[in-house]
């Protein structure tokens, strides 16, 4: 007959492993984070070195208590089921991605693994959670509140365009998501007296002659955002520059790749906080059990050197409003 001490060391050594089991579900490794980086490296870098940081402060370190396996879809919409299902088979802890078309990916690879989004333009919209407040299932993270934002925007492209009459605006129409925003901001756009089309792309060779074909026929671009075209920003920007068309896009890293403003969260603030979630969730939290996030901090950022290029010229009371003025 086991006597007490033998019970309660077995009580807890049994304890002890499912803790480990609930962080690393294979004996002998490290609790794996499975990194979908739905663009490249180098336009991601930044947003990485944001997640990593935030999981060092935690107690989480690459390579000694934990490993973190990335994979790059460079923008391409038909590497994330791919990506997602090998996540799968190295069964890994937690699955961290960004953009509604890569999580909705992750989505249906699995139910089990916990998923935690860095930025989903509408979430419970796009079927990734049931509410924010209570997302269900195996996935949560942080809402960009793309929508909500289209209005502002608007508001300030019309402030430092003023002759602004006829407004286009590219999405790529393989993300289900990119298409809802580009139909909420033209029926903004027209609601407030402009004259709204839309580019539809597929694919990165279609970008150029998508754009070049506006020629004439517009007096600014929004561009929505995804990673097909966060991957591409730099050329779009240097192609709407040339052709002296004003561009309005989500986020500073597009204004730091030549887009004339942006108005947006802070990512890298996204990317510290999805480390968080990470966090709780190998720590045993489940990702049902953590309320889908908001921004807390929305930033308005101008490039000089594009408005200069484009031969406009900012009052200086509205520089003074932007959060970050690039020169």
């Amino acid at each position: 007959m086991m006597d007490r001490r033998a019970f309660i060391s077995t009580v807890t050594l049994g304890l002890v492993g499912a803790s480990f089991a609930a962080s690393a579900q294979q004996a002998g490794r490290l609790p794996t984070i499975g990194f979908l980086g739905a663009s490249t490296p180098s336009a991601m870098h930044d947003w990485v070195a944001a997640f990593v940081g935030r999981l060092h402060e935690l107690g989480w370190i690459e390579g000694r208590t934990i490993t973190i396996e990335y994979r790059w879809a460079e923008g391409r919409t038909e590497r994330y089921a791919e990506i997602s299902n090998e996540f799968v088979r190295l069964k890994v802890d937690v699955i961290v991605t960004y953009g509604t078309a890569a999580i909705a990916a992750a989505k249906r690879a699995t139910s089990i693994i916990p998923i935690v989004f860095a930025g989903a333009g509408d979430p419970v919209g796009a079927g990734l959670v049931a509410s924010l407040a209570r997302p269900g299932g195996n996935i949560t993270g942080l809402s960009i509140q793309q929508t909500d934002a289209a209005p502002k925007r608007l508001d300030l492209l019309r402030e430092f365009v003023p002759r602004l009459g006829r407004l286009a605006i590219v999405a790529n129409v393989d993300s289900r998501s990119a298409v809802l925003d580009m139909i909420e901001i033209r029926d903004a756009a027209s609601a407030l007296g402009l004259h709204a089309s839309t580019v539809e792309i597929r694919g990165g060779e279609q970008i150029v002659p998508a754009i070049e074909a506006l020629r004439g026929k517009a007096d600014a671009l929004y561009v929505v955002t995804d990673p097909l075209l966060f991957t591409n920003r730099t050329r779009i920007n240097a192609l709407a520059t040339e052709m002296r068309l004003p561009t309005m896009c989500s986020y500073r890293e597009y204004v730091a790749a030549g887009c004339f403003m942006s108005y947006g969260p802070n990512l890298n603030d996204l990317f510290r906080r999805t480390a968080e979630h990470v966090s709780k969730i190998l720590r045993g939290a489940k990702p049902a059990d953590i309320p889908v996030e908001q921004p807390t901090k929305f930033e308005s950022v101008i490039n000089l050197k594009t408005a200069k290029a484009l031969g406009l010229t900012i009052p200086q009371t509205l520089l003074q409003r932007a959060d970050q003025v690039i020169e």
